[in-house]
């Protein structure tokens, strides 16, 4: 399956954080995923509910209807429904903006301490996270890589990655915020 990114476009981005990461001796970390969560609760929650509401209207329509039957509408209707709402926009438009959100920080946030776990204490880290389903964008820093940049300059990486991806840019995009977080870091010292 092919996703958004060519694997030229994967190599391109792969390129550009060598780049960064030969000349400043930091380690930048690039994580683009589909989507957070399988929000499965909502996929499941939602056909329950049809199921439930399938079966009171077959009930009043036919108040004689017998429970094997009713119980076979609501069964029919549950795996009707969950095949539909599977289907990645559907079940993605069911679940709040502020769900999508948390669990698009979340994953974030695990993948920055995964990366930071997997290569020791070394300074000078970065993450850019962009969930696509979930249109959520993120670009984590240590603490003293953070605070190499002047203020507002991490949210304006933010802000110009999403706009690139909504504007259907993503690889630009990417490349576009790697050359912004190189523009703060300090080259390497000869020692490194």
């Amino acid at each position: 399956m092919r996703g958004p990114l060519s694997l030229e476009d994967h190599q391109r981005i792969r390129d550009s954080a060598s780049a960064v990461e030969h000349r400043t001796g930091a380690k930048m970390a690039v994580v683009i995923t589909r989507i957070s969560d399988r929000y499965s609760l909502f996929t499941i929650g939602g056909a329950a509910l049809a199921a439930l509401v399938a079966g009171g209207l077959a009930i009043s329509a036919s108040p004689a209807l017998s429970g094997r039957k009713l119980i076979f509408i609501e069964l029919c209707v549950l795996v009707a429904t969950i095949v539909i709402l599977d289907i990645l926009p559907i079940r993605l438009a069911l679940v709040p903006h502020r769900i999508k959100r948390a669990h698009a920080r979340s994953l974030a946030h695990r993948e920055f301490a995964a990366h930071q776990i997997g290569h020791g204490k070394e300074h000078r880290r970065i993450l850019i996270f962009v969930s696509l389903g979930e249109r959520y964008v993120e670009i984590l820093a240590d603490h003293a890589t953070h605070a190499l940049a002047p203020t507002g300059a991490w949210t304006k990486m933010v802000d110009d990655l999403a706009a690139s991806i909504a504007s259907g840019q993503i690889a630009d995009g990417i490349i576009g915020a790697v050359g912004a977080c190189d523009a703060v870091l300090p080259s390497k010292s000869p020692q490194e």
